[in-house]
């Protein structure tokens, strides 16, 4: 694969990861109100019944716009996050190679997607506050938050840096473990779809879509139980879980049972191939120059994440 021009690479990166937000937002909105949902009280049915049941109150109550609620936070970080996490996973690697050329095995590119995780969680983790919020506030009749800016101006006055920055160490055990285990599944895939004889640049973007698309699935595997939690923690009134994600994670278990971990299972899968579809289109017909690899290296990591 030859070299890519790195200030083109962020910029395709960067509107390619707007259109993949705008593409998969209202299945994240839907599967952050199926996490954050009240448990209903006995003999009273659910307030969703599922991810359709859900979908269908949503575009109803507050019309089909009402599934992008939110939005606005993640596509303001999406690029300088695309930034940090490359930056991120090209330390982890360099960190475990004696030469530039050496090739990593598995486990070794498990452990810089892993950094890339640490690296993200600066920028994730005030985004994903204010857009849980947004999102779940807009099932409410009275909005406490006009929009991103007022959502960041009042958890600051209410409680400082400390109130954006509330679920750091949920998304910490969400991006760290998750972000590993994509680098690593994509690297696996991108192998066994390889054609013997051939080389992974010659991978054409049907199988570089499936190869990231298993990863996108494989890391979700990992990450929706710590987004569960990140979602109910960060989206609580102040003071609800004094000891953080532990407390969380006891309340949950002791009102719901270990399957609630798996809340809004059903909309993350199904945005993954249809999300990244939109962002391959879009970076075919506007910066075909750049690989295949390069395409879903930059897609999917975002994918994932949000």
């Amino acid at each position: 694969m030859g070299k890519t021009n790195p200030y083109k690479d962020f910029i395709s990166g960067g509107i390619g990861g707007v259109c993949l937000v705008v593409a998969g937002h209202p299945l994240d909105t839907i599967k952050v109100r199926l996490q954050t949902m009240p448990i209903p009280k006995p003999g009273q049915a659910p307030l969703y019944k599922g991810t359709l049941d859900c979908a269908l109150q949503t575009v109803k109550k507050e019309g089909f716009f009402g599934l992008y609620k939110g939005m606005a936070a993640p596509v303001a970080g999406v690029t300088p996050m695309f930034a940090v996490c490359f930056m991120g996973f090209g330390i982890g690697k360099s960190l475990q190679q004696k030469h530039p050329d050496d090739k990593l095995t598995y486990p070794q590119f498990f452990k810089a997607g892993m950094l890339a995780g640490v690296f993200t969680t600066v920028i994730m983790t005030p985004g994903e506050r204010i857009k849980c919020l947004l999102q779940i506030q807009a099932d409410s009749k009275v909005k406490k938050y006009a929009g991103p800016i007022d959502c960041a101006k009042q958890l600051y006055r209410e409680g400082g840096i400390r109130s954006i920055y509330r679920g750091t160490a949920a998304t910490l055990l969400r991006d760290v473990p998750a972000s590993g285990m994509y680098f690593m599944t994509y690297e696996w895939f991108q192998h066994i779809l390889t054609p013997q004889g051939h080389s992974r640049s010659d991978l054409s973007v049907s199988r570089t879509l499936t190869a990231g698309g298993f990863a996108g699935i494989f890391n979700w595997l990992v990450a929706i139980p710590p987004d569960v939690l990140k979602s109910r923690l960060q989206t609580a009134p102040a003071g609800a879980y004094p000891n953080g994600i532990r407390d969380v994670f006891k309340h949950l278990l002791k009102d719901e049972g270990i399957f609630a971990l798996y809340k809004g299972v059903t909309p993350v899968m199904l945005r993954a191939f249809p999300a990244n579809a939109v962002s391959i289109l879009d970076y075919v017909s506007d910066f075909a120059l750049l690989s295949h690899q390069s395409i879903l290296r930059h897609y999917q990591t975002y994918f994932y994440q949000i």
